[in-house]
Formats: C-alpha cells, sequence, structure tokens
C-alpha cells in the first residue's frame, strides 16, 4: 500500500515494529480512542500555526485544509466508536510528540521550520501504521484506514514542503536529526499502548 508513497517510505527511519502490530491488534478499543485523540490534536496543532503565523499564505492555505480533514477524520473515527459501543476517555499522551517537541529551537523561523518537520514525521508515521495496520484488522476499519493514507501521505508533504519554503536554509541536517529521535521513539519499549507509542516493554 505504501508503494505508492515513495517519499514518504525513504521519509521514515523505519517500519513499526511488528510487536507494536500485534499490541495494537489486542487493544483495537483504545486504539480508536487514541487515534480519535490524534486526529483532533492534529487539527488543533493546524489551528494554532494559522493563529501564530498570520504573515505566511501558504501555511494558511495548506493548515487550513488540513485542520478540516483531521477535523473530518475524527468525526469519522468517533462515528465508529459509538457504533461499537466504544467510550471516548481521556487519555494521557504518548511520549513520541513530547520527544519530538522537546527539541524545537527557539527563534524564528527555526521553530516554525522544526515544527513543519515534525509535523511531517507524525503524519509519514501514521500513514505508515495505517498501512501496517489495516491487513489485520475488520473489514470496515480496514476500508476506513486505507481510506486515509492519501490524506495522510499529503499532510506529510505539505509539512515537509512548508519547512523547506520558509527555512533560510537547507533542511537535511535538521531532518535526519529528528529522524534519528522519531527512530528511537518508534523501536524503544513503552508501558503503555498508543497510536505513536514503540513495542511493549514486556512481551
Amino acid at each position: 500500500m505504501l508503494s505508492a508513497y515513495p517519499e514518504l517510505v525513504e521519509f521514515l527511519p523505519c517500519q513499526s515494529p511488528e510487536a507494536w502490530v500485534n499490541w495494537a491488534l489486542e487493544n483495537q478499543t483504545l486504539l480508536l480512542n487514541d487515534h480519535a485523540h490524534c486526529e483532533k490534536k492534529a487539527a488543533s496543532t493546524a489551528m494554532s500555526l494559522m493563529y501564530r503565523y498570520v504573515d505566511r499564505d501558504n501555511l494558511l492555505h495548506k493548515m487550513s485544509r488540513l485542520a478540516r480533514e483531521e477535523l473530518l477524520h475524527f468525526e469519522q473515527v468517533h462515528k465508529i466508536m459509538r457504533k461499537r459501543d466504544v467510550a471516548y476517555d481521556h487519555l494521557s499522551a504518548s511520549r513520541y510528540a513530547d520527544g519530538l517537541r522537546k527539541h524545537i529551537r527557539t527563534h524564528e523561523p527555526a521553530r516554525l521550520v522544526d515544527t513543519m518537520i515534525i509535523g511531517a514525521f507524525v503524519e509519514a508515521r501514521s500513514c505508515e501504521r495505517f498501512a501496517a495496520l489495516a491487513p489485520h484488522l475488520d473489514e470496515e476499519l480496514s476500508k476506513f484506514y486505507i481510506s486515509l493514507l492519501k490524506s495522510e501521505a499529503r499532510h506529510f508533504q505539505d509539512y515537509l514542503d512548508l519547512a523547506k519554503e520558509y527555512s533560510n536554509e537547507p533542511i537535511d541536517d535538521r531532518v535526519a536529526f529528528f529522524r534519528n529521535l522519531e527512530e528511537k521513539l518508534i523501536t524503544e519499549p513503552d508501558e503503555e499502548f498508543r497510536m505513536h507509542s514503540g513495542p511493549p516493554s514486556v512481551i
């Protein structure tokens, strides 16, 4: 499925561990719950960027579209949850996003560039995980996750393109820096299952 998005595959440092895939299949209620939270957070992030960078025309255009799509995805996940009597509960955040964001530089435009690069990794990883899970899920969930691949891949590309557009220098070194962090966050064990967690600490 991901063969249609070679740039995304090349961008990511690794595939999701098989142990994480198995963990997800054993925790599908939690998977749906955290997926809903992720879509809502993605929309919120896009809106926050629109408020912070009101003078960046292309960012405003792309983030407005992204926010609408992420809210639609939230509605779709929530609809599936309601159909399956899965409660939408509060969840603690995974270490993934914070593990990346704590390394964002504080001066501009470096802050914006790092934020865009992290956004690209989050969207790319989401896309990769949907593709990894889809073959193992029931028909409804499988079709839904496959339907998300195209938009998640476009979101990845939008974030990466914006990072390049607003940087005063090549972004290769920063991409490499965050790629190394992302690989550790994805492959090192986690205590709690989340959409972007590593594999279970006890297998």
